[in-house]
């Protein structure tokens, strides 16, 4: 490598993709993995060791929020691009993403070649976001109350019935009977809730919103 090689680093808790990651990227000239973590507070460690030019990050780690740790590198040293890993490809999940200061976002399902891609292109200063998307959301941000969190900001009206459901304490079925829903359908958007906020159990729900006032 020289020194010219663009530096990354990979977030995510399964050791397998990052090893996929790692042995992806380790065939390709010009990109260097420089460092490597499982959680939200461990990324933010790392990055600031290892001074990545881009972060590969995952959205939803066992201790907490991807999008959170992705603002807290990025303010640290702005000169570091993130790229978030999820698992929806719709405008509802960027919101938080886009507000943090991500570059952009891959689907975990991407090809190779499309995240070796990638992280080219923000290293290079390109955003892999869509500019209606982006002009989209950042309208959202500035029709948005100042006090408002991203994440939460990013749920849709259903998601927030079912978030203020799951945060009582209900079941899945007993979600599902409040808001005339299948159990399955649920299930599905209990994921996605979770998914978005960054969070890793129902649990952590319950207390993310014990900590703020639902706004529905």
């Amino acid at each position: 490598m020289t020194d010219a090689a663009v530096r990354v680093m990979l977030v995510d808790d399964h050791e397998v993709v990052r090893e996929g990651l790692r042995t992806l990227l380790g065939r390709q000239k010009g990109l260097l993995v420089v460092g490597e973590a499982a959680t939200a507070a461990e990324a933010i460690e790392v990055a600031a060791r290892a001074k990545p030019d881009v972060v590969v990050m995952d959205v939803r780690l066992p201790d907490g929020s991807g999008v959170e740790a992705c603002r807290t590198i990025r303010e640290a040293r702005p000169e570091t691009k993130v790229i978030m890993l999820t698992s929806y490809a719709d405008d509802e999940a960027l919101f938080a993403s886009i507000v943090a200061g991500a570059a952009g976002y891959l689907l975990k399902q991407t090809r190779g070649q499309a995240v070796v891609d990638a992280i080219t292109s923000v290293a290079q200063g390109r955003s892999l976001l869509d500019p209606d998307v982006t002009g989209k959301v950042l309208e959202r941000v500035r029709r948005g109350r100042d006090d408002e969190d991203p994440a939460f900001a990013s749920l849709t009206e259903q998601e927030r019935k079912v978030l203020e459901q799951l945060a009582e304490g209900k079941t899945n079925r007993e979600i599902g009977e409040v808001l005339f829903l299948s159990e399955k359908t649920v299930k599905n958007y209990v994921s996605r809730i979770l998914d978005k906020l960054g969070l890793a159990r129902r649990a952590e729900a319950a207390a993310y919103m014990a900590k703020r006032r639902p706004r529905f």
